[in-house]
C-alpha cells in the first residue's frame, strides 16, 4: 500500500495501527529504503580492460601474505565449479568483458519505476543493471530526503567480479571462485531499493516460490548481500521471514557488516539472525577505519584502507563499466573500499567449499568453519571494536572442509594450528579448549622469539621445528610459575616451527618476533 502523500513519524504509526487493527491483516510494516553500503572514496583507473598479469599487481587481496586469504593455495582444491552464487545488488552490467560468461539470467526485482530507471513498475527477468544514479535532491520524490547528485556505482557488478571474475584467461582480473556461477538479483537502483523487493529477491535467490514470478531455475547455494541501512535499525520482520526460508532451502547468506564504524548488531543486515557477518581489513591485515565492529560480526576479508594504504593497496579492483548514468560499452578498472567488497570474499569462499564437499554444509556449520579457520589479525585489534575472530583464510578452510573423519583413538584430531604472522599479537587465548597450537613459518638465520604475557594463570611455552611439540617432546621451552614465558631460536630454519600452550590460562597473548 502507498499512501498519497509522504508521513511524519507519528503519523506513520498511527496509520500502521488502524491498518493492523483491521480483520484479516496478519501484520504490517513501513517499507522503507535500503541502499548498497557506501565505499569510501572510490579510485578508478580509466585503464584498457587489463590481461590477467594485472592480477599480481592489482589483486593483493587474493595473494598477498599479510592482507590476503591465501587464493593461490585454495585453487589448488577448488574454484567453486557447479555452484551459484546470487548477489542481491544493483545488478550485472550486461556483457560485462570477462564476466558475463560466468553470469546466469536473474531478476529485476525492483517495483517502482523511479527506483528501476525503467518504464513501468513491473518486475522483469534478467537482473541487468541501468545504473543508479541521481539528480541532487532526486530522492526526495521518494520521500528519502535530499540527496547530492551521484553518477552510477555499478556496485553489484564490482562485487560479482570478486566472487567469480573469468581466471586463467590472458584478460580481466581474477575472482576468487572463478568456476562459480553469478546469479544477479536486482532489488537496488536509484535512492535504494524497498525492504519489501529485497526480501523477495532473497527468496526468489534461493529458489522459494515469489508470487508473480516464474521459480528460479537456478537457486543459489549462496547469497551475498553487500546492503544494509544507513542508520541503527532492527532487522525487518520481513528480512527475517525471508532470511528463515533461505537458510531452511540450504542457502548460506553472506553480509556485509556495514561501514558507519559502529556496532554492526545495530544495523541491518547484521541486525538480522542467520547470516555471516562479515568486517573490512586493510592490506596490513588491521582494521579498515570504517569498518563496523562488535560482537555480531563472524569473520573479516579484506575491504581495503584507501587512501591511507595507496593505490594499489589501498583497494579493491575489479572490471565496471564506464558510464555515469546508465551503461555504455566502455569498462574500466575500478578500485573501491568497503564491507560490501569483503563480503564477496567470504561469499566466494563459501562456494569454494560447497563445490568440493559431498554433502553440502548448512548455514551454521558453514559459519562455524569459516570462524574456526580464519587466520589471526597480523595487526592489533582494538578490544573495543572487535571483527571477528581472524581474516578469512581460503586455504585453511578447505583444508578443514576436506578433513576425511578422524579416529581419536589412532589419530590426532586437535584442530589444525592457528597461523601467526610476525610480530602481530593474538590476544585474549584461554586453555578452556584444551591446549592451544600454533605454526609459524620462520626466516632462516634470523633470530625468532617466541612470547606469551598478561591475563591470568599460568601457561608452559613448548617448540619444535616441524612438528607438533609436546611437554616430552620439544626443541625449545619456558616454564616458569607465570604466563610470562619466552623462547628465543638463535637461528632458526627456514621451515615452520609450531607452539604448543599447555597449563589452566586465560586472557593471554601469543606473539612471534622476528
Amino acid at each position: 500500500m502507498r499512501t498519497s502523500r509522504a508521513l511524519n513519524a507519528a503519523e506513520s504509526a498511527n496509520f500502521v495501527r488502524e491498518l493492523a487493527a483491521e480483520p484479516g491483516v496478519a501484520s504490517v510494516q513501513v517499507d522503507k529504503l535500503y541502499r548498497a553500503l557506501d565505499t569510501a572514496p572510490g579510485l578508478v583507473q580509466p585503464r584498457m580492460v587489463p590481461n590477467d598479469p594485472q592480477y599480481g599487481t592489482l589483486q593483493w587481496n587474493f595473494n598477498d601474505a599479510t592482507g590476503g586469504v591465501r587464493a593461490e593455495q585454495a585453487w589448488e582444491r577448488s574454484t567453486g565449479a557447479g555452484v551459484v552464487v546470487a548477489v542481491v545488488d544493483t545488478g550485472v552490467v550486461q556483457n560485462t568483458p570477462d564476466l558475463a560468461a560466468n553470469v546466469l539470467p536473474g531478476y529485476d526485482m525492483i517495483s517502482d519505476h523511479l527506483i528501476s530507471r525503467r518504464e513501468s513498475d513491473a518486475r522483469v527477468a534478467g537482473g541487468w543493471d541501468q545504473g543508479d544514479w541521481v539528480e541532487a535532491d532526486y530522492c526526495t520524490q521518494l520521500g528519502a530526503g535530499g540527496h547530492p547528485a551521484r553518477a552510477s556505482s555499478w556496485h553489484g557488478t564490482h562485487v560479482s567480479g570478486t566472487i567469480a571474475q573469468v581466471t586463467n584467461n590472458g584478460s580481466g582480473l581474477a575472482g576468487l571462485a572463478h568456476n562459480a556461477k553469478i546469479l544477479p538479483v536486482r532489488v537496488l537502483g536509484s535512492c535504494g531499493g524497498y525492504s519489501s523487493d529485497i526480501a523477495d529477491g532473497i527468496l526468489w535467490a534461493a529458489g522459494a516460490t515469489v508470487e508473480g514470478l516464474p521459480v528460479n531455475p537456478n537457486p543459489a547455494e549462496v547469497i551475498n548481500m553487500s546492503l544494509g541501512s544507513s542508520g541503527p535499525d532492527t532487522c525487518p520482520q520481513v528480512y527475517q521471514d525471508a532470511i528463515n526460508q533461505a537458510d531452511s532451502l540450504g542457502a548460506t547468506i553472506v553480509v556485509a557488516a556495514g561501514n558507519s564504524n559502529a556496532d554492526a548488531g545495530t544495523y541491518t543486515m547484521s541486525s538480522c539472525s542467520g547470516v555471516i557477518s562479515v568486517g573490512a581489513t586493510r592490506s596490513t591485515g588491521g582494521k579498515a577505519s570504517y569498518s563496523s565492529w562488535g560482537s555480531r560480526v563472524d569473520l573479516s576479508a579484506p575491504g581495503g584502507g584507501g587512501d591511507v594504504d595507496g593505490d594499489p593497496k589501498g583497494y579493491i579492483f575489479q572490471v565496471i563499466n564506464a558510464g555515469t548514468t546508465v551503461p555504455t560499452g566502455e569498462f574500466v578498472i575500478g578500485g573501491y573500499t568497503g564491507t560490501s567488497m569483503a563480503s564477496p570474499h567470504v561469499a566466494a569462499a563459501v562456494a569454494l567449499v560447497q563445490s568440493v564437499v559431498e554433502t553440502p554444509l548448512k548455514w551454521d556449520q558453514m559459519r562455524d568453519l569459516l570462524k574456526r579457520t580464519a587466520r589471526p589479525f597480523p595487526a592489533s585489534i582494538p578490544s573495543s571494536t572487535p571483527i571477528g575472530t581472524g581474516i578469512l583464510n581460503a586455504s585453511a578452510l578447505l583444508t578443514a572442509a576436506l578433513a576425511p573423519p578422524c579416529d581419536p583413538n589412532t589419530e590426532d584430531c586437535s584442530p589444525p594450528p592457528v597461523e601467526l604472522t610476525n610480530k602481530a599479537e593474538l590476544r585474549g587465548v584461554n586453555s578452556e579448549s584444551g591446549d592451544a597450537v600454533y605454526s609459524y613459518v620462520a626466516t632462516a638465520g634470523v633470530p625468532l622469539t617466541v612470547m606469551t604475557l598478561g591475563g591470568s594463570g599460568n601457561a608452559s611455552l613448548y617448540v619444535a621445528r616441524g612438528r607438533k611439540p609436546t611437554a616430552t617432546d620439544f626443541d625449545a621451552s619456558s616454564v616458569r610459575p607465570t604466563n610470562t614465558e619466552t623462547v628465543r631460536i638463535a637461528q632458526p630454519a627456514a621451515d615452520t616451527y609450531y607452539i604448543r600452550l599447555t597449563g589452566t590460562y586465560s586472557g593471554v597473548t601469543v606473539v612471534v618476533r622476528q
